[in-house]
């Protein structure tokens, strides 16, 4: 889903009326929303998106419009579509730009009806309204399962040990 015609984008100045917290909650209805234009505009422009954790094909994001692309191809390759994002925990510390996020994608796999549900913590570095930086430290077998590329992860693990 794209943001609808006239609606306003984030400026390209930050704003730093927007706490951590609040990136952090206007980032997880994007994902509900499988808006990437939403996703990419909370990114500063040099911003890196890091995927620490080992999944074949998942590359670290370095841009605003890496991120752009890299969430636009993933929702419009996979059938999973997250409904729900359910945070256990929001942790935020000493160091005001930074937020870190417990949470479950909760959602539906469109060609086959079943739902998923895969555990993720997010840390993110927040500076002037926008992010700067992301670790996503994602349940990978989790979301290929969930995406329907178990297989593909498997055999593409396997060819590169």
């Amino acid at each position: 889903m794209r943001r609808p015609k006239g609606s306003p984008a984030m400026p390209d100045t930050p704003s730093t009326d927007l706490s951590p917290r609040e990136v952090l909650e206007a980032y997880h209805r994007a994902i509900v929303a499988a808006d990437a234009d939403a996703v990419a505009e909370l990114y500063a422009v040099d911003a890196v998106h890091e995927f620490p954790f080992l999944f074949p094909g998942v590359t670290d994001y370095h841009g605003r419009e890496e991120v752009r692309a890299g969430y636009r191809a993933a929702w419009e390759q996979s059938p999973a579509r997250t409904e729900k994002v359910v945070e256990v925990a929001v942790h935020e510390g000493k160091d005001h730009e930074l937020v870190i996020a417990e949470r479950f994608f909760e959602g539906t796999i469109s060609t086959t009806g079943e739902s998923f549900l895969v555990p993720s913590i997010l840390v993110l570095r927040v500076r002037d309204g926008r992010i700067v930086h992301a670790r996503d430290y994602m349940d990978g077998l989790g979301t290929a399962k969930a995406m329907g590329a178990l297989e593909y992860v498997v055999s593409a693990l396997g060819a590169n040990a």
